[in-house]
């Protein structure tokens, strides 16, 4: 046995220990060699911190900061997980450790980005939280990122605790958004064209798009294109048998009032859906606060 298998393999145990109710596994074994701190503490619970993670022939780019139970965070389609700094900080204080790996080509981290699917991508993930050896995470999956979650947790359950589906669009929704996306992202078009996407796809007519002109990463949205065209929703969907948190924008066009309770429907008690309003499917620069109350009060009952 090999890879995340061995990986997964190996930390079975603390799935099996927190699911007895264990709440914090106190196990920072490995020390890395190269740790770049950004700048001053983020938070009182710790300094933030930037460093390589390295496997096979994948590099990936991991800021993270805080002490506590594991929460992954995991970006919205082309975008880096820059985006998540106040929330990341928010949760610190709250007393979690929070990882926020960059997807293959953002920021610093490399990997294959030809002929991959969703599972190469969420073995990025397991390799990120197998390494601090600290137990299962839960992983907030932002739009996009909420199919890397799905596909952790199904390919990968012994190191996952729960999912949240951060701005997840319903399973269905209307081919014209998927345009919408790609016109927001793409950088060499003129930014009234950007800003016009932003505010019909991302952003609350209350709220500044501007702030989602930069920060988009465009390998690793061509990547993420190819992952998801490679692999079947029927394999990630299901998100193994984890809980799952499904936080609803209430002016969201990918998930429209009729569908809000959609993921409850087909899992039933599985699946908790809070409904935050003022925001649309950017979300998280948004109503950061409400993200955040919403992720500890869930994560308080699991």
């Amino acid at each position: 046995m090999t890879g995340v298998g061995q990986i997964g393999h190996k930390y079975e145990l603390y799935g099996q220990a927190w699911r007895r109710g264990v709440r914090s596994i106190a196990a920072f074994a490995l020390v890395w060699s190269v740790i770049q701190p950004l700048g001053p503490a983020a938070s009182a619970e710790g300094m933030r911190t930037r460093e390589m993670v390295r496997y096979d022939n994948v590099e990936i780019d991991l800021v993270a900061e805080g002490r506590g139970p594991l929460i992954v965070m995991l970006p919205s389609r082309g975008r880096d997980s820059l985006d998540f700094d106040d929330v990341a900080s928010r949760l610190a204080q709250a007393g979690y450790r929070v990882l926020r790996p960059q997807p293959r080509g953002a920021g610093k981290s490399q990997g294959p980005l030809d002929n991959i699917r969703l599972q190469d991508l969420a073995r990025d993930v397991a390799h990120v939280i197998a390494r601090e050896q600290a137990g299962p995470a839960v992983i907030a999956g932002h739009a996009f990122g909420n199919w890397v979650a799905r596909m952790t947790a199904t390919d990968h359950s012994a190191l996952v605790r729960g999912i949240v589906l951060v701005a997840a669009a319903a399973k269905a929704y209307p081919e014209e958004l998927r345009a919408v996306v790609q016109q927001a992202a793409d950088t060499s078009l003129p930014d009234e064209l950007r800003l016009a996407a932003l505010r019909k796809g991302f952003f609350h007519p209350a709220h500044d798009a501007s702030v989602w002109l930069h920060g988009w990463a465009p390998a690793a949205n061509k990547a993420q294109s190819v992952a998801v065209s490679a692999t079947k929703q029927a394999e990630y969907w299901q998100a193994g048998t984890v809980p799952m948190l499904d936080l609803v924008p209430d002016h969201d066009p990918f998930k429209p009032k009729e569908k809000w309770n959609e993921s409850r429907e087909e899992f039933g008690g599985r699946v908790s859906v809070v409904v935050i309003p003022n925001a649309s499917h950017a979300l998280i620069p948004e109503q950061p606060g409400a993200v955040v109350d919403a992720i500890v009060a869930w994560i308080a009952k699991l």
